[in-house]
């Protein structure tokens, strides 16, 4: 019988095409069309808020306060990929600083999603490259302990599989399944056309109360049928 290895190189990534199209959308809507699910939490922040990233995962899973693997899945991502970490939430120490953010703009890479700490913050700023974490530490790593690359991890409280659809932006990151990626896309362009005629008609002096309220409150208990607000 054949195990697995911890450490896989090949993974099958969501089209580069539905990667260029989701890239135009709020990670919002797409978490909107997608069920109001699969965001990470609100801890995982970029350290800019003009920070955009959207690729493909590449997920590593690292023991707290080690990021071993990281320099592993670093050597064998593929340009346009997204390193995605499972740190734990560990802030005791950074995984990750400007010298190995460096490396993965120089190899192409389109961002990094972390649960856990980095350091260099005004630094990796300075280099524009789409970090997101936890928050950050001065202390570094240690770089003994293996862990495991393109894995089913969980970051944030989302599950993440290797080569699912990553999207973020200042309100936090998005992940969606790779399969289901490229079915969001009409739903998600409607979205934006109805967001954005509801914005119009606020703006425009159009009615403020929105059209589905009244039914809404009827099916909630609050309104009576016949009864209006």
């Amino acid at each position: 019988m054949s195990t697995q290895p911890d450490f896989i190189r090949d993974i099958e990534r969501v089209d580069a095409s539905v990667v260029a199209k989701a890239a135009q959308f709020p990670a919002s809507i797409l978490a909107d069309v997608a069920g109001r699910r699969g965001t990470l939490c609100s801890r995982v922040a970029p350290l800019s808020p003009s920070m955009r990233v959207a690729g493909p995962a590449v997920t590593v899973e690292v023991r707290p306060g080690d990021n071993l693997m990281i320099h592993a899945a670093m050597a064998i991502a593929k340009p346009g990929d997204v390193l995605v970490i499972d740190g734990k939430g560990d802030e005791t120490c950074a995984l990750m600083g400007e010298i190995m953010v460096s490396q993965c703009k120089a190899s192409g890479l389109a961002g990094i999603i972390i649960y856990g700490s980095v350091r260099d913050i005004e630094a990796i700023r300075e280099i524009g490259f789409p970090v997101y974490a936890v928050g950050a530490n001065p202390n570094g790593p240690t770089k003994n302990i293996a862990g495991r690359v393109n894995w089913p991890i969980s970051v944030g409280g989302t599950a993440v599989q290797p080569g699912d659809l990553i999207v973020g932006d200042a309100d936090g990151v998005v992940v969606v399944e790779r399969e289901k990626a490229g079915s969001l896309l009409e739903a998600a362009a409607k979205k934006v056309a109805d967001e954005t005629k509801r914005l119009t008609e606020i703006r425009g002096g159009g009615p403020l109360r929105p059209s589905w309220l009244e039914g809404a409150l009827r099916k909630g208990g609050v309104l009576a049928e016949g009864e209006s607000l």
